[in-house]
């Protein structure tokens, strides 16, 4: 994914609220959000190119999402493996802390720059890959954004986004105070999913500087990108309740921001149920 907005408020009914777009050249080859048929426990999209995915659950209540950090001058490892793998490999590892801690400790360092997110209703994780830093560290409660750059970076599309669900919230203390009751967020997920769908590119002087000059900067800077070969692929978003429960939903769009479709499922605590 290229952006994406969350609340994580553990030990409420709702711990994750989770948004996020995936931006993709519209060529590259891709399986809609779907139960995986080599492991009927993991719900996603797929990349048919590389592997792995962007966004995906696990039945139980894991839910693992990555979003690839743009960085011309980060050095890349010759072979480096497809990032998406490590939402595979979150989803299917036996002991997340123990992976995510090996991977902190210098094997991530064999993949291109990255964030990753890994969820359960007790903990939530970031794992950020950069040029400067490598670092793994435990989400604070609250609502928070993610983009190409490291976590909360102040892009004006990620605080558009962030803003957007923060103030969907009938009580703006929620987020800090950790409170939550079911119907805390009625407008779930409408006002997150007008944010994350506006096509308006950033002024010049709010645009961060990436190193990809500033005509592809510009482009970039639109929470949903518009064109005819690269632009938004999938808006999707999901809820993990305290149960572990998932309820994920992918819309589609091809060239030019056309509508493709729309796949919701349900991802019980010990089962899983398509629900629609």
């Amino acid at each position: 994914m290229c952006l994406i907005s969350f609340a994580w408020l553990p030990g409420t009914p709702t711990p994750l609220r989770l948004m996020g777009n995936r931006d993709e050249f519209h060529a590259r080859p891709t399986a809609p959000l779907a139960e995986w048929q080599d492991n009927p426990d993991i719900v996603g999209g797929r990349d048919l190119e590389a592997g792995g995915s962007w966004l995906a659950a696990k039945r139980g209540g894991v839910v693992a999402a990555l979003t690839n950090v743009r960085d011309p001058q980060l050095t890349v490892p010759p072979g480096a493996p497809s990032r998406g793998e490590l939402v595979t490999d979150a989803l299917q590892c036996n002991d997340i802390g123990a992976w995510l801690t090996t991977l902190s400790q210098g094997e991530a360092l064999r993949y291109a720059g990255f964030n990753l997110l890994v969820a359960t209703p007790q903990r939530l994780w970031h794992l950020h890959r950069g040029r400067e830093h490598l670092a793994l560290s435990e989400v604070s409660p609250g609502v928070h954004g993610l983009s190409n750059a490291d976590l909360n970076s102040p892009w004006p599309k990620l605080v558009n986004v962030r803003n957007a669900l923060e103030q969907g919230f009938l009580n703006k203390d929620l987020p800090q105070a950790g409170l939550s009751p079911p119907d805390a967020f009625p407008a779930w997920p409408s006002a997150v999913l007008r944010a994350m769908q506006n096509p308006q590119e950033a002024a010049i002087k709010a645009l961060p500087d990436t190193g990809v000059g500033l005509e592809l900067e510009r482009q970039l800077s639109a929470a949903f990108i518009i064109g005819e070969r690269y632009g938004t692929r999938a808006t999707s978003w999901l809820t993990l309740d305290a149960q572990g429960k998932i309820d994920i939903t992918e819309q589609r769009f091809g060239p030019l921001g056309r509508f493709v479709g729309e796949t919701t499922l349900t991802l019980p605590s010990d089962s899983l149920e398509p629900a629609s």
